[in-house]
């Protein structure tokens, strides 16, 4: 049965087609930097929002129509919401999807009925991936949305739910491996605190790490060679996650010895709930060699919570192509559109126009980026910015050659400082207009 008949493949038609249905931007087999576009961006839809989506919020009910889902939680439904999803994901031509557990597949009355349902559909998963090609970027498991989970999962005060969230990403990455998945994902949605009255921080902590050891240990013991990602987000559910930013994750990171096995899967909207740029998370990654994967979307700056919006900013997808390109692309990790249409936008050809503007925006970013690396202006005039570190004094500061003491001396013979140069931040601005 065809979900999408009205929907053709897509396709590269350039930028002078006036198709709503066709690629202006984003031509997979397009060489920038060395590399195809496909291989750069190796973009991925997620099928929480895109397939399970349904347009409920805190106001009003659903609003989605999805002729494919009959809105049960049983098995023949998960079954033929398998045939919709790989239909559009290949009609669309997207390489990767991206998975939860229960977005997959219907939770049980115990965890050997789930474990039962998500083999089931785990099969009907291999058998679309081996008919299409599209392939598994990641897999993840639920550990928030359950009542089990309402202080947490590996942070619960309950050892009872950290044991069943250890079982359940056991069989969350036991199906990851058997789909040929390239990484697995961290979300601690309510692995934090609502008040500190009742909260042992440190025993969290310690069992969260715990927690990761374990996860460690099992992929050695199955043979799950992927990158493990953890996605900071600061707030929404909890007040306080600890997973707040980049810099709290790799600070967790270091102080519990998990630096070698994760790295970072960093999100648009996440970043600026915790008061940050993508490009400052991004960087803050990258620079550390922690960034691992992203989730392609944006929020509404003048709403504070987590929309999940499709990414249409040709600056912020620059900005995130900057720094992809700086690292030499972003494999085994990819370009996730974890986004959600808006409850207005109800009908399923809208599917298309969401994530037909996101592959073309980061396309497009992608290109701008590269030509602005080509031309080297950023670099030089950072280069020339830091110039005072390549010889001299700075050159002893960077090698760790001068001490406190000797930098006294040092400006007690010159007397003062050369003087500062302009940082020419708006020029630079402009120069990124120019660009655009």
């Amino acid at each position: 049965m065809e979900h999408f008949p009205e929907v053709p493949t897509i396709q590269y038609e350039g930028s002078d087609s006036k198709n709503p249905l066709a690629f202006k931007h984003y031509n997979p087999e397009e060489v920038v930097e060395g590399k195809s576009m496909k291989e750069l961006l190796r973009f991925s839809v997620c099928y929480w929002h895109t397939f399970r989506g349904t347009g409920v919020d805190p106001f009003g009910a659903a609003t989605l129509e999805r002729p494919w889902d009959d809105g049960t939680e049983s098995v023949e439904n998960a079954k033929k919401r398998v045939g919709a999803a790989f239909e559009f994901i290949q009609k669309l031509g997207a390489p990767f999807y991206c998975f939860h557990d229960r977005d997959v597949a219907p939770d049980g009355a115990t965890l050997s009925e789930a474990n039962k349902n998500l083999d089931e559909i785990a099969s009907c998963l291999k058998e679309a991936q081996e008919r299409t090609g599209i392939k598994l970027l990641w897999g993840t498991a639920n550990l928030f949305s359950h009542p089990r989970y309402m202080h947490g999962a590996a942070t619960s005060p309950n050892a009872d739910v950290f044991a069943y969230a250890a079982a359940q990403v056991k069989k969350a990455m036991e199906v990851t491996h058997q789909l040929g998945g390239e990484n697995y994902v961290f979300w601690g949605g309510r692995e934090g605190y609502m008040n500190l009255y009742n909260t042992d921080m440190k025993r969290e902590l310690d069992h969260l790490a715990r927690f990761m050891h374990m996860a460690v240990d099992h992929a050695k013991d199955i043979g799950f060679k992927g990158t493990f990602l953890f996605e900071p987000k600061p707030k929404e559910p909890t007040k306080h996650q600890y997973d707040f930013d980049a810099a709290a994750c790799l600070n967790f990171l270091r102080q519990y010895d998990l630096m070698d096995h994760v790295k970072l899967n960093i999100e648009t909207n996440h970043a600026t709930l915790a008061g940050h740029s993508m490009m400052h998370e991004l960087t803050y990654s990258s620079i550390q060699n922690s960034l691992g994967s992203i989730d392609a979307n944006t929020g509404d700056l003048l709403l504070g919570w987590d929309t999940d919006q499709f990414p249409t900013d040709l600056y912020l997808t620059t900005q995130c192509m900057l720094v992809i390109l700086k690292q030499g692309g972003i494999a085994p990790g990819g370009v996730n559109f974890d986004a959600k249409v808006r409850r207005e936008s109800f009908e399923p050809i809208d599917l298309f126009h969401a994530h037909i503007g996101g592959m073309d925006t980061f396309a497009r970013g992608l290109k701008i980026a590269s030509a602005i690396r080509k031309d080297g202006i950023l670099d030089n005039f950072v280069d020339d910015r830091y110039s005072s570190y390549n010889s001299g004094v700075g050159e002893k500061i960077e090698k760790g050659e001068a001490s406190f003491a000797d930098l006294e001396t040092y400006m007690l013979e010159k007397g003062n400082n050369d003087p500062n140069s302009s940082g020419r931040q708006e020029y630079l601005e402009n120069v990124i207009n120019d660009y655009i």
